[in-house]
């Protein structure tokens, strides 16, 4: 996504300085890949989150729509970022994940966390959990700065 800021909504300056703070100590600033895997179309909150995360200082790889977990692990260990956000709304939340979290460590990249977010049983939300997802959100997790904070706390204790 583009550089330029577009969203100075309330509580965006706390945001700012955490994520600045956590990319100073990891040394470069923070990376994130918010991933559309499968046949889901639905793309308004993968690309919310792909803003919000930009506005408070993140960059951003959201290649849109429809990919494989393949491309999403690919692009992930490419573009060395931080954190891969996977967005799924189709139900098939459970076997996307476990394939892009099998892609990432067949890609021989580092051990990135995975965050998930959708419509998501409780059951599902401890089986993801269970197989190494650090975080799932699910349509209760509306505020966008709470997740920003969430997201940076992840990254933050993922890369200590």
């Amino acid at each position: 996504l583009a550089a330029a800021r577009g969203g100075d909504g309330p509580g965006i300056e706390p945001l700012r300085r955490q994520v600045a703070a956590v990319s100073r100590r990891l040394g470069r600033r923070l990376k994130i890949l918010v991933g559309k895997p499968g046949l889901d179309g639905h793309s308004n909150g993968a690309e919310q989150i792909a803003l919000r995360a930009r506005d408070c200082g993140m960059e951003v790889v959201y290649q849109g729509i429809r990919l494989t977990p393949r491309q999403i692990a690919k692009a992930a260990v490419e573009e060395s970022v931080h954190l891969v956000g996977l967005s799924i709304l189709s139900g098939a939340h459970a076997a996307l994940v476990g394939d892009v979290i099998e892609r990432l460590a067949a890609e021989g990249g580092p051990a990135v966390p995975v965050v998930v977010g959708g419509i998501i049983p409780p059951e599902d939300e401890r089986a993801l959990l269970a197989h190494g997802v650090k975080r799932v959100f699910t349509p209760k997790d509306y505020d966008l700065g709470q997740v920003m904070a969430e997201l940076v706390r992840v990254i933050d204790q993922s890369w200590a």
